[in-house]
């Protein structure tokens, strides 16, 4: 591994870090990053499983240091989700990415919506939902989002988030907390899975983990700092730049690509 491709994976993997611990989607980068460098796509999926479990690691650290990990109820919503997220990663393989990324980009902007106009609902959560049990329907919806999470992971943040504030009544800070246990609880599982595949390029993997969890850390501190509303509009800012990506009004990687290819950036 040369010199640029180390800071490529080191810079964006603390930008990935940040926006999947605040917000989401972040692997929107990542991916492009990876299959920029020449992994194919099956190998770039599995080896971004290796950043998240990582950057995953930090952000639950942080958050618990912090005492705003509600620790009981997240372990509860991993459960189903670690189910879903391994028939997710064993049926990988056969995903059809470009209807899948359409699919996520329609969901993205229906949150949108939600989070610019029911803001006491979603941002705020409510205080008597979330002191009550766990609904057997909230259970079932975290199954899906974990065979989505299993599949590509990408945007899964979304819907976590959403399901922990409408299911389980937590604020954007709160729910950040569960997410980042909740996708630490799966992220070995599925790791395994792809490793039996053969689809895990490990230094490409730990390399980019490091800025990944520089971004988590960073992330997490802001976000009990500066409270739900600036996470509010990271999520907004993020939402509409994945949308745009998904929807094909700008193309990530050949935003990158000149970078990547630039003279002065090549090796001698």
């Amino acid at each position: 591994m040369g010199v640029v491709e180390l800071l490529v994976l080191v810079l964006s993997g603390i930008l990935v870090g940040f926006i999947n611990t605040l917000a989401g989607g972040g692997s929107v980068i990542s991916l492009s990053i990876l299959i920029l460098l020449g992994l194919p796509a099956t190998v770039a999926n599995g080896t971004n499983r290796v950043a998240i479990a990582l950057q995953n690691l930090v952000a639950v650290s942080s958050f618990k240091q912090q005492k705003v990990l509600e620790v009981r109820k997240a372990l509860y919503l991993s459960v189903p989700a670690i189910l879903g997220s391994l028939v997710g990663a064993w049926i990988a393989v056969d995903i059809n990415e470009a209807i899948f990324e359409k699919a996520v980009g329609i969901i993205m902007l229906v949150m949108l919506l939600i989070v610019l106009f029911k803001p006491q609902r979603y941002i705020y959560g409510r205080k008597e939902v979330s002191e009550k049990p766990i609904r057997w329907g909230t259970y079932v919806i975290f199954f899906f989002i974990g065979i989505y999470a299993g599949f590509i992971h990408m945007g899964v943040g979304y819907f976590l988030l959403a399901g922990i504030v409408l299911g389980a009544g937590y604020d954007l800070v709160k729910s950040n907390a569960i997410k980042v246990l909740i996708i630490l609880a799966y992220a070995p599982f599925t790791l395994v899975i792809f490793y039996f595949h053969h689809e895990i390029n490990w230094i490409f993997g730990l390399v980019m983990a490091l800025g990944n969890m520089i971004g988590a850390m960073i992330a997490s501190r802001m976000a009990v700092k500066k409270g739900v509303a600036f996470v509010k509009w990271v999520i907004v800012v993020v939402i509409l730049i994945t949308s745009a990506q998904l929807f094909g009004l700008y193309d990530f990687k050949s935003l990158l690509l000149p970078l990547i290819n630039h003279p002065v950036l090549q090796h001698p």
